[in-house]
């Protein structure tokens, strides 16, 4: 029962301060709470479950199609999964009580990145389940790197694609929505790439991976406050 209620914690707790941080970067008209967290529950549930069976039929296709299973691994680790996980998360900004909140071009982020944590909340539940058994240490070093890695670029990420949302439903028509989608999926796709190289038996690898979620994070919430600043100018 104690570790089960570790490992839950460990999962969702440091997304949910991370959600509480990003929607208060916004220092004018903050969005509310029951939207925010309805976004972060649709990362955690849905966008999870839909992800899963997509990806799933995916690897199949690949697998019987390539016939090699490290190619097939790869292609899913840096295309498939990125493609897949960027499409199911930002959809929760198209929840009636989600949408009717973004009237703002930052509001969008800010809901992108609440439904990017709720998908890394329960990424991290899958992930760290496994590590339980492999000793305090390492399964410490495995919950700070999720903490810092994959909490931060699935925030990120998803963020973009909420920024080009909110741009379409505000009104503007020049593509932004299916632009910073592919931004998306790029940030994601780059990501999973230097997280999966053995450079330095994967030490450098997984620095490199951390610190590119690090600066991803610090250009959205940048974002974020300079319109949150040029809002309240123009009000």
């Amino acid at each position: 029962m104690i570790g089960l209620l570790i490992l839950f914690l460990s999962a969702f707790l440091p997304p949910l301060i991370y959600v509480v941080w990003i929607r208060n970067t916004e220092k004018y008209e903050r969005e509310p709470w029951h939207a925010i967290f309805l976004a972060f529950l649709w990362g955690a549930t849905i966008a999870v479950v839909m992800s899963l069976i997509l990806e799933i039929i995916f690897d199949v296709s690949l697998y019987m199609s390539i016939g090699d299973y490290n190619i097939t691994a790869f292609l899913m680790v840096v295309i498939v999964a990125p493609v897949v996980e960027e499409f199911s998360k930002p959809l929760a900004l198209g929840l009636k009580r989600v949408r009717k909140e973004i009237n703002e071009l930052e509001d969008g982020m800010i809901y992108g990145a609440a439904a990017g944590l709720g998908f890394s909340a329960t990424e991290n539940l899958f992930y760290e389940a496994g590590f339980l058994s492999e000793g305090l240490m390492l399964f410490l070093l495995f919950v700070a790197i999720r903490t810092i890695g994959g909490c931060l670029l699935h925030a990120s990420a998803t963020a973009l694609t909420g920024y080009g949302y909110g741009r379409k439903i505000m009104g503007d028509k020049e593509g932004y929505l299916l632009h910073y989608f592919g931004l998306a999926i790029s940030v994601h796709a780059f990501y999973n790439f230097l997280a999966s190289l053995e450079l330095a038996g994967g030490i450098v690898s997984i620095v490199l991976a951390l610190s590119f979620a690090m600066l991803c994070i610090r250009y959205i919430r940048k974002r974020i406050r300079k319109m949150d600043e040029e809002g309240k100018i123009r009000n």
